[in-house]
């Protein structure tokens, strides 16, 4: 497995700040290797009444750094972006910048949109908070690897920090390994890879034949279902939405940085007795949070969710499973 330099954050703010007197956009080597571990995509909470809970988002900032995981992603997928209108995800860029401010953990912020004029809106607001990174979902409108292309190439032009190309979510075109290595061949930002489109992990070892570079950091998703597989074939981490078991994936990862495969084993089959409850009771993720005391409530824009008696009582013998990893 190649080695990767570890850095403190004083060490990487200095790098960053040295990059930046630059006359032209550099990418910072301390900012490429923080990009490896658990990164959490977060949930977004809501009031009773349904509006964004902004205190339980920053809540669960504060939440994810106790648990000791690597860094925040939002809005994706598992944050219901699709549901939240453009003033909501700006005003969510503020709260998580400011709650993350002065924490050892990344943040990528999510710029995606149906086009490119709407990403780049996302993007220059995103910009000017100075997050780590920042993650896109191909455009829904694209009609071809072209207009991906162009796509990204239009972030570029916004940001040199980190941009993670997201293989899923966006129209039926699949980011072949060509065009990915050809994207960050052209655009070094764009040569970090959440990875979850068709035989991922067979996707994973061909992106891994261009790693360092042009291929920087390679994240499998998915609910880190994949994880254990992927941190032996020797990937940079996982990007999922999983914040309500934020200390069970740090613990994960620590684990295989000091090698014990016993211990990796145990942890991963407990974190699936409760993952895999996902298919069978509806919002069990948000029950977790709240019963944490991350969340006030469990509502959602997905639906309304209610538990029964039965139902709590086998999220709570699932969940207790996990207490040997749970560090919060």
């Amino acid at each position: 497995m190649p080695f990767t330099a570890k850095f403190t954050r004083r060490q990487t703010l200095a790098a960053m700040a040295a990059a930046s007197t630059l006359s032209v956009p550099t990418l910072s080597l301390a900012a490429e290797n923080r990009m490896r571990g658990a990164l959490m995509i977060l949930s977004t909470p809501y009031t009773a009444s349904g509006e964004v809970d902004y205190e339980d988002l920053a809540k669960e900032v504060d939440f994810c750094d106790r648990c000791g995981i690597d860094g925040l992603v939002w809005p994706q997928n598992s944050s219901e972006q699709r549901y939240l209108g453009k003033e909501e995800r700006l005003r969510g860029f503020e709260a998580l910048a400011e709650a993350n401010r002065g924490r050892d953990m990344v943040l990528v912020l999510g710029v995606q949109a149906d086009d490119t004029a709407g990403m780049l809106e996302y993007a220059r607001a995103a910009e000017a908070l100075e997050p780590d990174g920042m993650i896109a979902i191909p455009p829904t409108t694209a009609n071809s690897l072209a207009e991906i292309r162009d796509y990204y190439a239009a972030l570029c032009e916004v940001t040199a920090r980190p941009i993670f190309v997201q293989t899923s979510g966006g129209p039926d075109i699949e980011l072949t390994i060509d065009f990915l290595v050809q994207l960050a061949t052209e655009f070094p930002q764009c040569g970090y890879v959440k990875e979850e489109y068709g035989q991922a992990h067979d996707r994973m070892l061909a992106l891994q034949q261009h790693q360092p570079d042009p291929i920087r950091s390679i994240f499998g998703a998915t609910l880190g279902r994949g994880w254990l597989y992927e941190m032996r074939i020797g990937t940079d981490g996982v990007m999922t939405g999983g914040a309500m078991y934020a200390d069970v994936y740090a613990a994960l990862w620590d684990l295989y940085e000091q090698g014990d495969q016993e211990a990796m084993r145990d942890c991963y089959s407990r974190l699936l007795l409760i993952q895999n409850l996902d298919q069978i009771i509806p919002g069990v993720r948000l029950y977790v949070m709240q019963k944490r005391g991350v969340f006030k409530t469990t509502v959602s824009r997905r639906g309304d969710y209610s538990f029964s008696p039965l139902e709590i009582a086998e999220i709570d013998y699932r969940f207790e499973a996990l207490k040997p990893y749970l560090r919060v």
